[in-house]
Formats: C-alpha cells, structure tokens, sequence
C-alpha cells in the first residue's frame, strides 16, 4: 500500500467501512479525508457548543449566562472568575442561612469556607479556612452577599495568613515564592 493521505481520525473510520479494493486508491483516500475533516470539525463545533451549557466549562457562552441571571459582563475579568460570579448567583436563591452563605462563598473561593454567626451582635462571620490570603475576586462575592443577606445582618469575611512559624518552618526557595497578601497586613 502506498503512503496514506487520511490525516483526519473521522476519515480513516469512514474509510474503514470501505471496501478492501479502494485501500490503495488515492482518490478515495484523499475524498474520506476532506469529508473527514469536515465531520472532525462539526463535532468539534459541537463539543464546543455543549460545553456553553455548564457554567464550569463555559467560554463564549459565558455572557448568556450573566444575562439571563441578571450580571453585568466584565470581559477584562478571568473565565474562573466570572464564572464564580453566574454558579454564586445560581446557588444564592432560597431562604437566608449559613448554608447559603457557605455555597455562594466556596463557589468563589472552591476552598473549604465556615460561616458562623453572632445572634446578639446582629452579624455572621465568612471565614476562609483553606485559601491563604483574600481570594481573587473577594469584591464579587462581597457584592453577591450583600445581595443575598438580610439588611439588618452585619457581616465580617475572616482570612487566613501564614503564621511567623509557618514561614520559618519553609526553605528560602519556598519564602521567595511567597506573595505579599499571603501574609498579615499585605492583603486588602
């Protein structure tokens, strides 16, 4: 046989189905590939559209989904984060409560997160037990939270930072390596 022209993987498969005399045939090597190629493409565009359906694999469909719930688009913000904003704003319907609070914080923090709150005090408390520092897009969920919660709750955002023995517990390599709002004082 000689050297095959059939690059498209949709190709080869519709050229298998062919019969054994066309094996050496160029020209039908060379039209399963073009209409190979072609199939190669159409279910690309399809994975790619189905992918728009789920707000975690969302790109150009992303603005769909902050229109239909109500977001105002900023393209200058990054995917992950604009997509913290649509599945907060998806989780953040029903009843006021921790739980609540919990889902809509871990959708933009995707770390472990504790609410906690202070009845006589007229307030709650999000601490951030896993990320070290503020989370990116603290502002967003700042915002999403004040959209969420009772006027008449105060709330406080509680963030963790590297303690003086953590830091001197780490190799120099691993303290160059260190930003500034991963240390007290250095965020916000």
């Amino acid at each position: 046989m000689s050297e095959s022209l059939l690059t498209s993987p949709r190709g080869r498969e519709m050229f298998s189905y062919l019969p054994g005399y066309y094996e050496t045939s160029r020209v039908m090597q060379a039209d399963m590939n073009t209409k190979g190629a072609e199939m190669d493409q159409l279910f690309a565009a399809l994975d790619e559209t189905f992918q728009q359906f789920f707000v975690r694999t969302a790109t150009w469909g992303l603005d769909r989904w902050e229109s239909e719930l109500g977001i105002a688009t900023d393209s200058t913000k990054p995917l992950d984060q604009r997509r913290a904003v649509v599945e907060s704003k998806l989780r953040g319907s029903g009843k006021f409560s921790g739980r609540l609070v919990k889902n809509v914080a871990e959708a933009y923090d995707r770390g472990r997160v504790e609410v906690s709150f202070q009845p006589g005090e007229w307030g709650f408390t999000v601490h951030f037990v896993d990320t070290i520092g503020a989370p990116p897009n603290l502002n967003d969920l700042k915002a999403i939270i004040e959209d969420i919660k009772p006027a008449h709750l105060a709330v406080i955002y509680r963030l963790s930072y590297l303690t003086i023995a953590e830091v001197e517990a780490m190799t120099i390599h691993q303290v160059e390596s260190i930003t500034q709002d991963k240390l007290l004082g250095g965020g916000l």
